[in-house]
């Protein structure tokens, strides 16, 4: 029952943004967005290939899809490559990240995507294969690294917010047939999502929640994920609009009242 109410809910948020654009584009008037959510991250909160080209966010991102669904108005900070160092630098650095923050009223966290894809490229062989014990290595270093990174991140938030942070952690991006799958899925289950549980979990007290994308997503890569791809497809992105909709505790509004 779960997951049919979390497929069902991701499906309004696709329909929401529909009809956003069509009463836009048909003269319906909407109230205006009362409240700012500010999304942070890289490829996945861009909404890599699932337009034309990649030279602007997608609509189906999922920011835009949950702040079609909230009446939010939508600034996206999502960086194709981004890895978490570079976001930290960028809040501390980046006046336009800092002048967002404190306008915002919601925020979304989700990073380290691309740390992970830089140990598996520092591990991969000529051949394409990828090697263990360089694996291993280069998580030693990246992962312990991106944990912190991402702590700090929230700390850097939290100097020009006291608004709501959902934290996303990692789905697994392999498709279930893929030998790579099961190496995620040890991944991510024993190292990665632990250690970013732990992080949400000490700081909770600041209003910090997770999103949970490595559960919502399961084993259900065949539909979520891009074939060929590490990216979610376009119902993929509504089930993190969906969970980051939950762990922010919105509501759908109410129009006509």
């Amino acid at each position: 029952m779960k997951k049919l109410f979390s497929a069902l809910f991701a499906t309004l948020l696709v329909a929401s943004l529909f009809f956003s654009s069509f009463a836009a584009a048909h003269g319906v008037k909407t109230p205006p967005a009362q409240k700012s959510y500010v999304a942070l991250g890289d490829s996945i909160s861009y909404g890599y290939n699932l337009g034309p080209n990649n030279d602007n966010p997608s609509i189906f991102a999922f920011p835009y899809l949950l702040g079609a669904a909230a009446n939010l108005k939508v600034t996206n900070y999502g960086v194709p490559k981004m890895t978490s160092g570079q976001l930290l630098t960028a809040l501390q650095t980046d006046s336009a990240y800092i002048a967002s923050l404190q306008k915002a009223d919601y925020v979304t966290l989700n990073i380290g995507n691309n740390d992970l894809l830089g140990a598996l490229s520092a591990a991969r062989a000529a051949d394409g294969s990828v090697d263990p014990v360089k694996l291993q290595q280069a998580l030693g270093t990246i992962v312990p690294a991106m944990i912190v990174n991402i702590k700090n991140s929230i700390l850097e938030i939290r100097k020009y917010t006291s608004a709501p942070i959902a934290v996303y952690n990692i789905y697994n991006p392999a498709q279930v047939e893929d030998p790579m799958h099961a190496q995620f899925t040890t991944l991510l289950t024993t190292v990665v999502n632990p250690n970013i549980a732990a992080v949400v979990n000490v700081l909770a007290p600041y209003n910090v929640t997770l999103a949970d994308a490595y559960s919502a997503f399961g084993e259900n890569q065949k539909l979520l994920v891009r074939q060929n791809d590490i990216h979610p497809t376009i119902l993929g992105q509504a089930v993190l609009a969906s969970i980051g909709f939950s762990a922010l505790k919105l509501s759908l509004p109410t129009y006509g009242k």
